[in-house]
């Protein structure tokens, strides 16, 4: 099928790309491995993210909240050790922390219920001041560490899901309610300056927690700097040995449950327009969604970038790598895991639809086409695109631009499941569940997008290019006037016939 499309040049269509803004991580303790740091020094050359997000601030492993006995007192002590370590390696790497406050230290929390394999404490603490005192003298060291003007720009998120009863003991809306309000005091009283948000719900009655959330706010006169939520796209998994099988929803409907959260906030004089952070989003959520290995998570991500700025500041892709471990270590190196790359380094085809969007954020210029298959900005130089195809078979797409110059030069780079598709490649070797380097290198090769080049003319102020898009496919292209500057005897039909 061949779909003609005639761009308008002077069009200036609605298109917010923050794609680099923010991406997930696993518990902050990870950071202190290599391949962590691997991965996302792979991820930032190649993409760039602003901020990282991750669970375990305050957990155990990261070890900042110490109690002792003293003289027959309680005496409290914090431990900036590896907090240290993991922040100045993100800062080398010129990423920032998103910094979401939690979970809760063993010593200073009011029970003993735990959540993922690391054992995260998801109980109110037994005093509120112990936590208010932990989280202004962690931004204190920050501060004296890094900067003030470097760490009040680090945005700053109350807990994690706590309308899910394993994120928050009950899922206690009030008492959640009393830890926003205490952490917000208590940052603003020390510096106004940071930017305080929540209530970082996920799923379960998001619309009746985004409402309560912000009356509690305006009864109490505290004006949160955002409302952050999390976006996942799939029905109900079923669980098989150790992985999930889901299948994806509607991407109009994902998008709908979006625009409620914005007309909600703007729905209260105090609150409209404040900002709206998707701090987790991804197709399936749970860490072993065999989707997230696939062309098709590419494809569909696709669309839901071109889209999720509509009315979202930041939505943060959950997460950069598959160095994981929620429910456990993982056996093997494609198992669903969140992350854009794959053990070993392995880029997965997500990984791709991220660089599309950022090399097109590049591009900079105005969006002039975008529709439910691709994503089009008229740039200083030409046009630039991005096209997908979720589960359509192949289609093609003529598109018709007006141009001023006689010759110009098309690059299309491809992403399918025939020119990049790692997991079949370690599906066809046997699933080999400890790669070896040769496999492992094998591998990267079969993750790499298919360039491809013509030389496009133009015919009385218009240029026609034809992009075929393949099952799950996702194709960026770059229409960039051509300067032709042969060197002194070189002759590249000649080259090519051998004469």
């Amino acid at each position: 099928m061949t779909e003609k499309v005639s761009i308008d040049g002077g069009a200036e269509v609605r298109f917010n790309n923050n794609v680099d803004l923010c991406v997930g991580t696993g518990r902050l303790g990870l950071a202190l491995t290599a391949e962590y740091l691997e991965e996302l020094k792979m991820v930032q050359e190649e993409i760039g993210f602003r901020y990282i997000r991750g669970h375990g601030l305050f957990s155990d492993d990261v070890a900042i909240y110490h109690e002792y006995e003293e003289n027959g007192e309680r005496r409290v002590e914090y431990n900036y050790t590896y907090i240290d370590r993991i922040f100045d390696s993100f800062l080398k790497l010129d990423i920032r922390p998103y910094l979401e406050l939690g979970f809760m230290p063993g010593q200073m929390a009011s029970g003993t219920q735990t959540i993922f394999y690391w054992k995260g404490n998801t109980t109110p603490p037994k005093d509120y001041k112990l936590w208010t005192d932990m989280v202004v003298a962690l931004l204190k060291h920050l501060k004296e560490r890094y900067g003030e003007e470097e760490v009040v720009g680090w945005p700053i998120e109350v807990w994690n899901e706590p309308n899910l009863p394993g994120f928050w003991y009950k899922a206690d809306m009030q008492e959640y309610f009393r830890l926003f309000k205490e952490s917000f005091l208590a940052i603003k009283a020390y510096d106004d300056r940071f930017k305080v948000g929540g209530p970082a719900i996920c799923g379960v009655n998001d619309e009746v927690w985004i409402r309560e959330f912000l009356l509690f706010c305006k009864e109490n006169g505290l004006k949160p700097d955002a409302v952050t939520r999390h976006h996942y796209t799939v029905e109900f998994p079923e669980t098989v040995g150790h992985y999930d099988y889901s299948r994806l929803q509607d991407n109009d409907e994902r998008i709908a449950s979006l625009q409620t959260t914005r007309d909600i906030v703007d729905s209260f004089e105090e609150f409209r327009g404040l900002p709206i952070d998707i701090t987790e989003f991804s197709t399936s959520y749970t860490p072993k969604g065999v989707i997230h290995d696939t062309n098709k998570n590419a494809a569909y991500i696709a669309e839901q970038l071109s889209r999720l700025g509509d009315m979202n500041r930041v939505y943060s892709y959950w997460t950069f790598g598959d160095v994981f471990e929620e429910q456990g270590v993982p056996f093997t190196p494609f198992h669903g895991g969140f992350g854009m790359v794959a053990a070993g380094g392995i880029p997965k085809p997500a990984f791709y639809t991220f660089s599309f969007y950022k090399q097109l954020k590049k591009q900079g210029g105005k969006c002039v086409l975008k529709d439910r298959r691709s994503v089009v900005v008229k740039t200083g130089k030409g046009y630039a695109g991005i096209l997908w195809n979720i589960e359509d078979g192949e289609y093609e797409r003529e598109f018709s631009m007006p141009v001023s110059g006689s010759e110009y030069t098309l690059i299309t780079k491809t992403v399918d499941e025939e020119c990049c598709d790692p997991l079949k490649v370690w599906h066809d070797l046997g699933e080999p569940p400890c790669l070896d380097k040769e496999q492992t290198e094998l591998l990267k090769s079969a993750a790499r997008p298919l360039v491809k080049s013509a030389i496009v003319k133009s015919d009385k102020g218009s240029a026609e290019i034809k992009t075929a898009v393949r099952h799950n496919g996702v194709v960026f292209f770059t229409l960039q006037e051509r300067e032709f500057t042969p060197d002194r005897g070189y002759d590249y039909d000649r080259v090519l016939s051998c004469k």
